[in-house]
This record gives structure tokens, sequence and C-alpha cells, in this order.
């Protein structure tokens, strides 16, 4: 039996005090990521090959949006020291992200002619976008906080 350490007969040996991020709610955030992430991937990529003349900015930062949802996924799902400092990292880029393209997709809207990831604050994906990286930093900071209190 691991002792409260983990470092018992049958324990992985890891002294790791962080809960994992993909346990519980997690795994729900995991999944829209995912899911973000494949939605985000094909867009850009049909605007990309199709459209790219008319907002070739616009379709680069939705490309770049695609690369980041894809990280923090990954980041999210492995769930360790490292891939937790990584999420942070992707998650708090993707929030600026949207925030910045989203007023930029305002106050510069020929920039923008068509919806993308993080235009128009993610209006095109139901503001998801907007709520997804607030919902991920809190559950990276819960899942941390559980942990150093023990």
């Amino acid at each position: 039996m691991a002792d409260a350490k983990g470092t018992g007969p049958g324990s992985t040996g890891s002294t790791s005090s962080t809960r994992s991020t993909r346990s519980g709610p997690g795994i729900v955030l995991v999944a829209l990521y995912g899911l973000l992430a494949l939605a985000a991937t094909g867009r850009s990529v049909l605007q990309i090959s199709e459209y790219f003349s008319r907002a070739p900015l616009a379709y680069v930062l939705s490309a770049l949006a695609a690369v980041i949802y894809v990280v923090a996924t990954v980041a999210l799902a492995r769930g360790g020291r490292t891939s937790r400092r990584v999420a942070l990292a992707a998650i708090s880029t993707e929030l600026a992200g949207v925030l910045l393209v989203g007023l930029a997709s305002y106050v510069f809207p020929d920039a923008f002619p068509d919806k993308t990831v993080w235009s128009h604050f993610g209006s095109g994906y139901g503001f998801v976008p907007l709520v997804l990286p607030v919902l991920g930093l809190w559950w990276l900071r819960r899942t941390a906080d559980r942990d150093q209190s023990r």
C-alpha cells in the first residue's frame, strides 16, 4: 500500500504534490480543448487554402489559435509538472489572443471579413474561445491549490 507521499509498494514513486489536470472536471476540459483544436484547425486550413488573399492576418492568427489549442489539449491531458507549465503558457496566450484579436476585429473590421476562432471574441464558436481559457486557468489553479493544502 502506498503511503501519503506515494512511495510505498505499488506506487509510481512520484512525490509530486500536484493533482492531475485530467481528473474530474478536467476530463471535460480536455475534451472541450480537443474539440476546439479540431474545429479551429479545420476552419483555419480551409480559410488559408481557399481564401488567404481575403484576410491573411486573420487566417494566420486563426491557425496560430489552432496550434495553441492543440498544445493546451496535449498539456492538459498529460498533466505532469512540465505539462502544467506548458498548459499555463498556452492558455494564458490563448486568453490574451482572444482578447486582443476580439478587440481588433471590432476596431479593424476590414482585416477580419470572415469569422475566425478568436475574432469577435469567439462569437462564431458561441463565445467558447472567450470562456474556455478562463476555465482552463481556473482549473490549473484549483488542481494546484488542492494538493498544496494537503
